[in-house]
């Protein structure tokens, strides 16, 4: 038996020391590897924090509420022994001398050794083993080139991609007998019991188990499609009708809760309100809060600010988006205007080249940029955060939906990571959604612009000579006049506008 001393880890490039927000476990707890230990909130995100290996919690060095240093030792697990032995008993996965993942690690180790380490967590090293995917040959997007799951997951699906392209026509075929496969008329009798939830054992394919991961829901849970050699078996069609189904059914739940109560924003605002710290509190300025304050000072007083700001008719743009919504939710991607006003604002940017710079004081040189990473300043109950979609500019509508809601998530939830934070080239930022019209956002240092939207209204306008309602847009354009003039602003608003005014312009964009 040996006593390890586990040192809080670098948990994100450039973050020197983190907030021990909670302890998960207590002295004479038993652990696994990848267990989480504790939640440490830095000043770009909550992050968890899992155990290298299997043992007994001896003592917590770190209390609650303490900043630690990273590589300052927090906990003390005794590794080793009974408790090892219990945990490798209970985790047919855990590595052993003899086991094959032992020899995976032995590798990762030489490679180390040999200067080509892997970075990666636990739990990505524990996924990799799941899904037969060697680390080694994952190209990583983390920072400092840390393989993410993401990575891992991408590296499975393509493998399999691959093997069943390899496999062609060798397949054996699925005759239909009657409307039915022979696969399902020969199975119907043991698939009724194969369907019963909470199965000990289901066999699917790699990316199949990754996608029930993904959508939250129980592999053993979902209805077979077929038996193999006496276990079900599950597709990912399986998994995608399961949880859409349970969503459904959760969909109806909260519409039954909701009846019950007074819906919308200002109520959801008024229950964290009631929540949040009372009047007479003192509260911490630190973490999130305090580096979003240290942003906004720097930018502040930095950038000297210039404000623009305009109207937009978007009532064609309302009617595409109404059209496309149905469309979108068919292939599982929330729609919103956010993609629309990305790709006009892509395209404006490529127009006027300064808008998507950054001035290098240093050398005293204005950095035109060339790739266009744009930032969403997502709202959150830490404090405003802004994820970035990386290469906006090579992807289509859908993909920047299902990107720009998956990150935007990530942040309200805190499970962002800092490389997915950094990087951008624009910011725009919503406030129509909490009502308001007008803005003077300030901009993203080192970024030189932000553009910030106001709520879509019906207001009179001038058509063919007659007053009729229509659908205006509100846009609040704030940039750094050390680089860019009044007059550049203002053209590069009006290319905006051109663009959402005819949404159909967008498509040769």
């Amino acid at each position: 038996m040996a006593l390890e001393e586990f040192k809080l880890p670098d948990v994100g490039e450039g973050v020197a020391e983190g907030e021990l927000v909670t302890w998960h476990v207590a002295p004479g707890d038993e652990v696994t590897e990848d267990q989480v230990l504790a939640e440490v909130e830095t000043d770009k995100a909550l992050v968890d924090v899992p155990s290298p290996f299997n043992g007994t919690v001896k003592e917590l060095l770190a209390e609650e509420g303490e900043v630690v240093p990273v590589g300052n030792v927090i906990i003390t697990i005794q590794v080793g022994g009974e408790a090892e032995a219990e945990a490798e008993a209970a985790d047919p996965e855990t590595e052993t001398p003899t086991d094959s993942s032992a020899d995976e690690g032995d590798e990762t180790e030489a490679k180390a050794d040999s200067g080509g380490r892997v970075f990666a967590s636990p739990s990505v090293r524990r996924l990799a083993r799941e899904l037969d995917v060697d680390l080694a040959s994952v190209d990583g997007s983390g920072p400092s080139g840390r393989v993410t799951e993401g990575d891992v997951r991408s590296a499975a699906e393509s493998a399999e991609a691959s093997a069943s392209e390899d496999a062609g026509e060798d397949r054996p075929r699925n005759v239909e007998i009657n409307g039915k496969s022979a696969t399902a008329k020969r199975d119907e009798g043991t698939a009724a019991v194969a369907e019963s939830a909470d199965r000990d054992k289901t066999l699917a394919a790699p990316a199949t188990r990754a996608l029930a991961e993904e959508k939250g829901v129980d592999l053993d849970a979902i209805p077979a499609s077929e038996m193999r050699d006496g276990d079900a078996f599950v597709t990912p069609e399986a998994v995608s009708e399961y949880a859409e189904a349970q969503q459904q059914a959760q969909a109806a739940d909260a519409n039954a809760v909701s009846a019950e109560a007074d819906a919308g924003t200002a109520s959801a605002e008024t229950t964290s309100a009631d929540t949040g710290p009372a009047a007479g509190e003192r509260v911490p300025y630190k973490g999130v809060r305090k580096a979003i304050g240290n942003q906004m000072e720097q930018s502040k007083y930095t950038a000297p600010h210039v404000t623009h700001h305009d109207e937009v008719d978007v009532t064609e743009l309302v009617e595409l988006r109404s059209q496309l919504k149905p469309v979108a939710e068919e292939q599982e991607t929330k729609l919103t205007y956010m993609p629309f006003v990305m790709k006009a604002v892509i395209a404006a940017l490529k127009d006027f080249p300064y808008m998507n710079s950054q001035l290098d004081e240093e050398n005293e040189e204005i950095v035109l940029r060339d790739e266009y990473n744009i930032g969403v300043a997502a709202a959150t109950d830490a404090g405003l955060m802004v994820p970035v979609v990386h290469d906006a500019d090579r992807k289509g509508m859908l993909q920047l939906a299902d990107e720009m809601n998956e990150k935007v998530q990530k942040a309200r939830d805190r499970k962002i990571s800092p490389a997915e934070m950094r990087g951008g080239t624009f910011t725009i930022t919503n406030i129509g959604g909490i009502g308001g019209e007008y803005a003077t956002p300030i901009i993203n240092y080192p970024e030189v612009a932000i553009l910030a939207l106001g709520a879509i209204k019906d207001k009179p306008r001038v058509v063919d000579g007659e007053i009729v309602p229509r659908k205006v847009l509100t846009l609040s354009l704030s940039f750094d006049h050390r680089i860019v003039d009044g007059a550049q602003g203002a053209r590069f608003t009006n290319r905006v506008k051109e663009l959402l005014e005819d949404p159909k312009l967008l498509v040769l964009e």
